[in-house]
């Protein structure tokens, strides 16, 4: 096993490594000049020179790119070009918002998606099974954004029983916090839901054929007993990788749903530096999503060799 985590932890340093060469050098092929765009058209050269020696975009690209990992692996991202404040300060800000908002989803995701597979395994076949395959695919095709604005519509506009948007902060709050995630949540949480139920569905059916399920009814069980028994925790490996990557996908897909609910949080903080053309905020704000979603999935991996230690005798083959 601490083979098969070195193994990981050895992938995942590399993943990081590419993913900042290629954020760095993309931002850095992006048409425009910051210094002028924060200058304005009507800024000389001299002057638009002097800003970028003070951002130190007259260095070559490798040093600022050297400069730039050194000083994450110190904690310093840089200073924002536009907001004048730390970047890591900025981030750590938003992350309060993103994360419980991606957190929140990933839980009714589950509490919805998993219930309603196991529901439709039991019931292959009937109309029960067809009614939440059905459901499962329509929401699977709703967009988020528009679900999110029909949820505004019915519970904010119509019943008024929640905010229609924005955010405050958690330490002014705490309650009207979390009631302002409630919608932006659901928002999220609908078409992974329908993704899980339709995954977990096919895992069971898959395993009620197996031999261990027949010898656990020989045994006087009944379906519902030895599927719960013996075979949702195998119906539970496939699962397993979905739910890493549908984590990852909430923390990189909140940039969308945190502007229509106008949330304060990392996915409008990327759009609002990418709209203002601050490349050094970018950055920082885009390496820590990547952070957050490769970590994920190394958890993931290891989760799943936990609970099947063939994978762990794989790895050392």
């Amino acid at each position: 096993m601490i083979l098969f985590a070195l193994r990981r932890l050895f992938g995942f340093a590399v993943t990081l490594l590419v993913a900042a060469i290629v954020i760095f050098w993309l931002l850095d092929l992006l048409p425009g000049d910051p210094a002028q765009f924060m200058l304005g058209i009507n800024a000389t050269p001299e002057a638009v020179a002097r800003l970028r020696g003070q951002m130190g975009l007259d260095a070559p690209a490798h040093e600022r790119f050297i400069g730039w990992i050194l000083g994450m692996l110190q904690g310093d991202f840089g200073t924002s070009y536009t907001q004048r404040a730390p970047v890591a300060e900025l981030i750590g800000g938003r992350l309060g918002v993103t994360l419980p908002l991606a957190v929140f989803a990933m839980v009714i995701s589950m509490a919805v998606g998993l219930p309603l597979g196991i529901l439709a395994a039991r019931r292959r076949g009937k109309a029960l099974d067809t009614i939440i395959m059905v459901t499962a695919q329509t929401g699977v095709a709703i967009p988020n954004f528009w679900f999110g604005m029909l949820l505004t519509l019915l519970f904010a506009v119509t019943l008024r029983w929640l905010p229609p948007g924005g955010f405050t902060p958690w330490n002014e709050d705490s309650g009207a916090a979390l009631r302002g995630l409630v919608l932006p949540s659901l928002a999220l949480a609908l078409p992974q839901a329908s993704i899980l139920a339709r995954v977990m569905r096919t895992a069971l059916v898959d395993v009620t054929g197996q031999d261990y399920i027949r010898t656990a009814r020989a045994k006087g069980l009944t379906m519902g007993e030895a599927v719960w028994r013996h075979g949702v925790r195998n119906a539970l490996l496939p699962v397993l990788t979905i739910l890493g990557l549908q984590f990852a996908y909430l923390v990189a897909g909140t940039i969308i749903v945190e502007n229509v609910f106008y949330l304060p949080g990392l996915g409008r903080l990327i759009f609002t530096a990418i709209s203002e053309r601050d490349l050094i905020l970018v950055r920082g704000a885009t390496i820590i999503l990547v952070v957050t979603v490769t970590a994920t999935m190394l958890l993931t991996d290891i989760a799943y060799a936990l609970v099947d230690p063939r994978l762990r005798e794989r790895s050392t083959m």
